[in-house]
């Protein structure tokens, strides 16, 4: 069950969770990679630098406190390895985007060798971390149950493990159920699903990839919510939890585009998710009018503020787009954010540490005259 509209989660001025890493983290994780520090050295400098990320976000005003994914070198790679059964190897080389051209890179694909279990947290300790060094409510983001799948389909899964993908999709959920416990009992109340594969579905040339790869791109968006669904199925009444739809981060470029609309139905019906964390910086989202399929019980987080480059959004044109989509979704059920991460990976966007302190103090003061609180 969805929590109310009126609840204070998510925050009217709100923002995804990764940030730049400082380079003092770089070398460091390089000096670990070399043999040089052990990992609890390394952690000391991981500790450094939420602490200044924690500061950076309470100095610009903001509610909701991550560690800035400061731990880890993708979002999605450090927490899915960490789970029995799953292993990176290879990649897939991709085209992103930018404004510019083109950028070739290769994410790196998860394969599933055996069967998926949840050995240990994989969170719980760095939750703990983060809530000992603010005051405000402490949030954590963990990639999405869907994303042992998407990237590398039947191919990427043991058929020796599954021979058929009912349990597949079991013990993943088992797993994520058993993490979001483990987080819940440390006292975690705000959780982040990060997804990249319900957007990759608006687009055209991804959803053809799929079809060739075997799957059905007009089923896909249902199986992944039912996935989704198993998956949040313990969650405790007093944990709100949160869904961000990302169409690729790497060094300010993306992947995927397309509106929301072949999606839109099943992920706002039939995901029981209280919030949405919803890409909307530029066209190549697509238009507001997929959030007439939004219920009355669910919020809604405009990405109105890039953090692809260093441009400044004024606060007239965040107001303006903030109203098209009232014609769609009412004011009292929208909030305000960055349209992803500043650092999905550790390779971060092309912008400075300045320009990414700007533009979360731009959401939060525009946040605060919009609705007059966050």
């Amino acid at each position: 069950m969805a929590a109310s509209a009126s609840s204070r989660i998510p925050f009217r001025g709100d923002h995804v969770g990764s940030f730049l890493r400082p380079p003092e983290l770089h070398e460091a994780r390089t000096r670990f990679k070399q043999g040089e520090i052990d990992a609890e050295a390394l952690r000391a400098v991981e500790d450094r630098a939420i602490r200044e990320v924690v500061k950076l976000q309470e100095d610009a005003g903001l509610l909701g406190i991550t560690d800035g994914e400061q731990r880890r070198t993708f979002f999605h790679v450090d927490f899915l390895e960490r789970l029995a059964g799953v292993v990176t190897h290879g990649a897939v080389p991709q085209k992103f985007h930018t404004r510019d051209g083109v950028v070739d890179f290769a994410p790196p694909v998860m394969h599933v060798t055996g069967k998926v279990r949840h050995v240990r947290p994989i969170q719980v300790r760095d939750f703990q971390f983060l809530a000992s060094v603010t005051t405000r409510t402490p949030k954590v983001s963990i990639p999405s149950p869907t994303m042992l799948h998407f990237r590398g389909g039947r191919a990427a899964i043991s058929a020796e493990a599954y021979p058929d993908l009912g349990p597949f999709f079991e013990d993943v959920a088992a797993a994520y159920r058993a993490e979001i416990r483990a987080l819940a009992e440390a006292g975690c109340r705000y959780l982040q699903l990060d997804d990249t594969n319900l957007a990759y579905l608006c687009d055209p040339n991804m959803r053809h990839g799929v079809e060739e790869r075997g799957d059905d791109p007009a089923a896909l968006p249902r199986r992944y919510a039912r996935l989704i669904n198993a998956a949040l199925a313990d969650r405790p009444a007093g944990m709100t939890i949160c869904i961000h739809l990302c169409r690729g981060n790497f060094r300010s470029s993306w992947v995927a585009e397309g509106g929301y609309e072949p999606v839109a139905d099943v992920l706002f019906n039939e995901l029981g998710v209280d919030g949405y964390f919803l890409e909307y910086d530029d066209a190549r989202s697509g238009d507001f009018s997929p959030l007439r399929f939004v219920p009355k019980d669910k919020r809604i987080v405009l990405g109105l503020v890039t953090t692809k480059h260093a441009g400044m959004e004024s606060k007239d044109e965040l107001k303006r787009r903030i109203d098209e989509a009232t014609r769609y979704v009412p004011l009292d059920q929208l909030a305000l954010s960055p349209q992803c991460g500043f650092s999905s990976t550790a390779h971060g966007n092309q912008i400075t540490p300045d320009v990414q302190s700007a533009k979360l103090r731009l959401v939060v003061e525009t946040a605060r005259e919009v609705w007059g609180e966050l």
